[in-house]
């Protein structure tokens, strides 16, 4: 499996592009801002044919390329509809003071074609599946992508803002709700294998043993039992 990922623009938000293998389809993960051109050389470099944009939440650093991205290549985006007006409307996601002096160079909308996710949903794209799981917390329609244990690469979660290295995603904007964010790590990150590789939406990247170990967000959290 081929996972090129680096940090765009102001905010230095992860996008990643993940394919089975270079030459083949791919789906690109949270092109947000300013990162139109690292996609484009990410495509060129390993020869790779976009099928879809998958979205981890709405806030306009992790979609503000969005419709650049899937205009030049005639793809849709995938969001959780919870979080479907931020991409039109990223003030009102953000509060007032956040980011707004960027706003004017921002392209601001939803591309042609939207589709929604929801909670469970096995997104099968490029020959990749993505199992999808509803995280809200950081904002009330936040999701995480897993890519399941290949021959070549552990399990793989793409948590978005949900957990970061050392860290987890902010609470305190519209949406935001801290306890929702703890019970969504437990109940989506807690379970998960300690081999586990971590692909976040700010920052390195990590393994769910290492966050289950030093993270002190994780302290004190139990993951759900199984049934319930």
């Amino acid at each position: 499996m081929l996972i090129a990922g680096f940090p765009a623009g102001a905010w230095g938000t992860n996008c990643y592009v993940v394919a089975p293998a270079a030459g083949e389809e791919c789906v690109i993960i949270d092109p947000g801002h300013q990162a139109t051109q690292g996609v484009e050389d990410a495509l060129k470099k390993h020869r790779l044919k976009p099928v879809a944009v998958v979205l981890t939440h709405g806030h306009i650093d992790h979609v503000a390329s969005v419709v650049p991205v899937c205009g030049a290549h005639d793809v849709p985006a995938w969001i959780h509809p919870e979080d479907r007006y931020m991409m039109s409307d990223p003030e009102k996601a953000l509060g007032r003071s956040i980011g707004m002096p960027l706003m004017g160079e921002l392209t601001v909308g939803e591309p042609d074609d939207v589709k929604e996710l929801s909670d469970g949903a096995q997104l099968l794209l490029a020959g990749l599946e993505f199992g999808v799981a509803h995280a809200p917390g950081h904002t009330r329609g936040s999701v995480t992508f897993r890519m399941p244990e290949a021959a070549d690469v552990p399990q793989v979660l793409f948590s978005g803002d949900l957990l970061f290295a050392g860290s987890v995603g902010r609470t305190d904007l519209p949406g935001g709700d801290h306890a929702e964010l703890l019970e969504s790590l437990a109940r989506v990150c807690l379970p998960l294998d300690d081999s586990t590789v971590v692909l976040s939406g700010h920052g390195p990247q990590t393994t769910i043993g290492r966050e289950r170990a030093s993270n002190p967000y994780l302290h004190g959290l139990a993951a759900p039992r199984r049934g319930m």
